[in-house]
């Protein structure tokens, strides 16, 4: 009995008029078109004999002379006392491996440089 159904129910198929092969055909879609290319910009390069920034034209530059040299502004550091020199060539002998009798000679010889 279900076999008789089953083949009831392929025969109620509707077809078009025509036959099987005489169905419409539908295209297959079409993708959308590229995007355009980004624009490639060259940056401006600054030249050397072009004047200043705006916010930098109104500015006085300081006046130096060519007689004389200009002032002295950093100070020159302190240098490191006799003991802490004496201490960090102990510590630099101890990184290096050196033995105790090696970092006394050697710590002798670099503190007084």
């Amino acid at each position: 009995m279900a076999i008789i159904s089953v083949a009831d129910l392929s025969h109620a198929q509707l077809f078009p008029p025509g036959g099987v092969n005489n169905q419409p055909v539908i295209p297959f879609p079409v993708a959308p078109p590229a995007p355009p290319p980004p624009r490639i910009e060259v940056p401006v390069v600054p030249q050397m004999n072009s004047p200043p920034p705006f916010a930098l034209q109104n500015t006085t530059p300081g006046l130096v002379t060519q007689d004389t040299p200009p002032k002295r502004v950093l100070k020159r550091e302190r240098r490191p006392s006799f003991g802490e020199r004496v201490a960090r060539c102990l510590d630099d002998g101890a990184a290096w491996g050196l033995n105790p009798n090696q970092r006394a000679a050697y710590s002798r010889q670099c503190a007084n440089q």
